[in-house]
């Protein structure tokens, strides 16, 4: 992935996130929603090459991680974009974001997940709603 493209992958996947829980109270249905089956609940295993594992099998360490890495990189992610639009120079941006890659994927590394498997988390996270409640837990 292009170091600009993760920048704004991350961002906008750390700001979703910060955003749900206002979504989700103004959304909430009146009665709970009949249980479905959602697509592309897997995520990476790393303790296992070429393994997967299932949403439900997501453990408590690694929703803490994610939570966790989700803060960080919506603070970076936020001080970035603040330093890109104040900046005119096409290099001095093209320095931030290549610097804003490399803070935003050690904001992952950081809590002992791979970029991957964060991603795959929120992945997870964004289709699976039991895992997302989780997460949003875990981040208030």
């Amino acid at each position: 992935m292009h170091p600009t493209s993760r920048f704004i992958a991350f961002g906008f996947t750390a700001a979703s996130f910060l955003l749900i829980p206002v979504a989700n109270a103004q959304t909430q249905p009146a009665s709970p929603p009949s249980s479905t089956t959602t697509p592309d609940t897997t995520i990476p295993d790393t303790t296992t090459p070429g393994a997967t594992a299932k949403a439900a099998d997501l453990s408590d360490k690694k929703l803490d991680a994610a939570a966790k890495a989700v803060k960080q990189v919506s603070a970076v992610s936020d001080t970035y974009k603040k330093k890109l639009a104040a900046t005119p120079d096409k290099a001095e941006k093209e320095r931030l974001l290549d610097q804003a890659d490399q803070d935003v994927t050690k904001a992952v590394t950081d809590q002992g997940l791979s970029v991957d498997e964060y991603m795959a988390i929120m992945k997870v996270a964004e289709n699976d709603s039991t895992v997302r409640n989780k997460l949003i837990d875990r981040l208030k």
